[in-house]
């Protein structure tokens, strides 16, 4: 009898060993479930099954679109505030400049449209790049479907995308996981001015190529990491950061013989789209750094090592003029602070050059100073390590923590572009 009931015991065991072990493969981080409960395997249905595998696919989105909304909620609140409507909001500054480039191309943008200066050549819209107002320009064709209207959607699209990269690049990194993913979508889409991934702006298009673009790399595929830096390249400048981080892992990958001819593919693709507008721009201005000179007559905007960031810090901090340069300086501060705790914890090396690429570009440009947290959205790279250490919390607390900073985030890129009265 006492046999009988151990081994009764023992297949029980089994069974039970069995059945978490199909769990765990189901769900390995036990995201669905509740906290201390176990799994009933009665109700592991197929449906259950593929409605686990949907909410798992759909979470990026969910995430990223919550946040957006969050911000855009408090953006219509703030406009109220500020006799401005959220569609004057999303469509300001460089919004305008896109829109005139989608309408009529850059020999018909609008004649209001002046640099900072208050002036205009007919050399001055290739300032800006190609890339998002031709996509802006090919979905306005659709009928229904106005200029503005294209302009929102296609940043809304391009910020689905740069979702599903991050979530991704959340598990591929060493040290991540499905919620580490999830964390680095909910950070980048409240960053601080992740306000701008909404508008009609060129940031959503870029940060959705440059963060595929890096997991390619990450992943060893070189083409497909080709082709999306090349398309980053046409989307923004800030291509130049992308480009040294991928050409130097394609370079490594080539140096070592590996994966056949894919890494030279990949590196002959990468600089295309910037590269190619750069030239072309030389051509049209009949200068080799024409697109250069334009910025630095435009904007006033050139490399100079970080002097006029160094400046602008001090006078900040000396007078507090306003709650957004005070914030800029802050966010800067940050930035190489994150930058930092990313080599100690040495990220993949890819990861990291993007990074000190990005931070480069900003830092070292004496350009318009209250642009320069927006131009940090990029940089999304830095969040990683509050990616990993939210992941490790318990559930609840990584929730809180990530609404409170989507909370502060949205009221920051509202204001910025209601009550704020200069460029961003």
């Amino acid at each position: 009898m006492s046999g009988s009931v151990s081994s009764t015991e023992a297949a029980a065991t089994s069974n039970s060993t069995s059945d978490a072990a199909s769990t765990a493969e189901a769900d390995p981080e036990g995201l669905l479930r509740p906290a201390g409960a176990e799994p009933d395997l009665e109700e592991d249905t197929p449906f259950v099954r593929r409605a686990r595998g949907a909410a798992l696919f759909l979470a990026p989105a969910l995430i990223f679109f919550a946040v957006r909304e969050l911000g855009l909620f408090v953006l219509s609140w703030m406009g109220h505030e500020n006799d401005t409507t959220i569609g004057q909001a999303l469509t300001s500054w460089d919004g305008q400049w896109y829109l005139g480039i989608a309408s009529g191309g850059y020999g018909h943008v609008p004649d209001s449209l002046v640099d900072a200066f208050g002036q205009r050549t007919p050399e001055t819209p290739l300032a800006f790049f190609p890339g998002y107002p031709t996509l802006v320009h090919l979905l306005a064709q659709l009928p229904g479907i106005g200029l503005v209207a294209s302009a929102l959607m296609i940043s809304a699209a391009f910020g689905l995308l740069s979702a599903y990269a991050l979530a991704r690049m959340g598990q591929v990194i060493a040290g991540g996981s499905r919620r580490a993913g999830w964390a680095l979508v909910a950070l980048f889409g409240g960053s601080p001015m992740g306000v701008v991934l909404s508008m009609a702006y060129s940031e959503a298009m870029f940060c959705a190529m440059a963060a595929w673009a890096l997991v390619f790399v990450l992943e060893r595929r070189w083409v497909l990491a080709g082709v999306c830096c090349s398309l980053a390249g046409l989307a923004r400048p800030t291509a130049g950061a992308l480009l040294l981080a991928v050409g130097l892992a394609m370079l490594v990958a080539i140096m070592q013989r590996r994966d056949s001819w894919r890494p030279w593919l990949g590196a002959v693709l990468a600089p295309v789209g910037l590269l190619g507008y750069l030239g072309w721009v030389g051509a049209q201005t009949g200068s080799a750094g024409g697109w250069f000179e334009l910025q630095e007559q435009g904007w006033d905007s050139r490399f100079d090592g970080g002097l006029a960031t160094l400046r602008f810090s001090a006078e900040v901090l000396a007078s507090a003029r306003s709650v957004l340069e005070v914030a800029t300086v802050a966010l800067l501060v940050a930035a190489i602070a994150l930058l930092v705790i990313g080599f100690r914890q040495r990220l993949e090396w890819p990861l990291l050059v993007y990074a000190v690429g990005v931070l480069a570009m900003n830092l070292g440009s004496n350009g318009l100073m209250n642009s320069k947290a927006r131009l940090l959205v990029p940089a999304f790279t830095l969040l990683i390590p509050i990616a990993l250490a939210l992941a490790r919390r318990r559930p609840a607390t990584m929730v809180l923590t990530l609404s409170a900073f989507a909370v502060g985030s949205a009221w920051f890129g509202a204001y910025a572009i209601t009550a704020w009265g200069y460029a961003i």
